[in-house]
């Protein structure tokens, strides 16, 4: 019997070490699909880079994208996602209402989406939304506008003069960009104190088709001529950008116009790009909106981290965002905005860039 005894002890062992081996074997790490907009902004770029290195060092697999700002692209990208069994998908949408047959079948599959930065509209796929507060980031460029024109001081005998530009009509986030900052902007619009000489305050005319430099650079040309702007002709105190890819072209245009440092209007920003972080060292650009993506990959890799073990992801947002089939909870991070004052504690003191790059 004690023979016996200890066969069966051998026996269950050995198999206890097989079984152990065999889970080892068969446990992978999830995948998980990120999907951005394009390469060829630096902000997406970098948020790409930050969201795969946070979730690989989590342990994660990663399929990260770029669209090239192709709509059909990235629904095709997301598509193989799915196919390829992502568990989680990560998107920053080209089209905030163009995926929706794309993600009915991630629904169906039970595969969990997370809508970055751009909310993901008249979709009932999206579980999550991981985003900086974008209407606090237009109220923070209204309010610097309104500190740096000394618009609560000024009256409608000697008003600031101004131009408006925000994004792209497909981002749900110029609702909130411009919104906000209309918000601070409309009651001195109102009483004259501030004035927009083109006539052109509505979302719609102000709107910057994918965002894109060149088209802000065209409007702005447009408006320097049908408007008489220029250092010798009528004044231009500000123009009002919601992001650094359109404050570029509008940079351009002005610089081209003949305005310098010495008397370049404000221009906001948002993204604190390179290009826009150099304009600000060289008097072309005053602000611009820090949104430290490295904060939010880290958020969205808790959210992604919860959703795979069956927890509930940090959420601090229940109200704000309907993405029209209803409220879809939100992690909002808190942005900051940058100028040449601060932009070396903010940006290469935090290690986001370094000397270097700005040089």
């Amino acid at each position: 019997m004690k023979k016996l005894g200890k066969v069966l002890a051998i026996a269950l062992g050995a198999a206890l070490v097989l079984s152990a081996t065999g889970c080892t074997k068969t446990t992978s790490a999830a995948k998980i699909g990120v999907s951005m907009p394009t390469k060829d902004l630096q902000r997406w770029n970098q948020d790409g880079s930050n969201m795969k290195s946070e979730l690989e060092k989590a342990g994660y697999s990663v399929d990260l994208q770029f669209a090239n700002n192709d709509i059909a692209t990235q629904i095709s990208q997301i598509e193989n996602m799915i196919t390829g069994k992502c568990q989680v998908l990560v998107i920053a949408s080209i089209d905030g209402s163009a995926l929706k047959g794309a993600l009915e079948t991630a629904k169906e599959q039970g595969i969990k989406v997370i809508a970055y930065d751009r909310l993901i509209m008249n979709s009932d796929a999206v579980s999550y939304y991981a985003t900086f507060d974008n209407y606090k980031v237009g109220t923070i460029q209204g309010d610097y506008l309104v500190e740096n024109l000394n618009l609560k001081t000024r009256s409608a005998d000697d008003p600031a003069y101004i131009e408006l530009f925000t994004g792209s009509p497909d981002d749900n986030n110029i609702n909130f960009f411009f919104g906000g900052a209309m918000d601070v902007l409309q009651p001195y619009l109102d009483n004259g104190t501030l004035v927009v000489r083109s006539g052109q305050t509505s979302k719609a005319q102000c709107a910057t088709l994918n965002w894109s430099t060149e088209e802000a650079q065209k409007r702005m040309e447009n408006l320097i001529t049908g408007q008489g702007y220029g250092p010798n002709g009528n004044r231009l105190d500000a123009v009002y950008s919601s992001n650094d890819s359109c404050a570029m072209g509008i940079t351009n245009a002005l610089v081209n116009a003949g305005y310098t440092a010495a008397n370049f209007p404000i221009v906001t920003g948002q993204d604190c790009d390179i290009g826009s972080v150099k304009n600000m060292l060289a008097g072309t650009q005053a602000m611009s909106i820090f949104k430290d993506t490295r904060t939010l990959a880290s958020k969205v890799v808790e959210m992604v981290d919860a959703i795979v073990k069956g927890g509930e992801p940090p959420i601090n947002d229940t109200k704000t965002y309907d993405n029209g089939t209803g409220i879809i909870p939100s992690f909002l991070c808190e942005p900051v905005f940058g100028t040449v004052d601060n932009y070396k504690e903010l940006l290469i003191d935090s290690g986001y860039y370094t000397e270097a790059q700005l040089n």
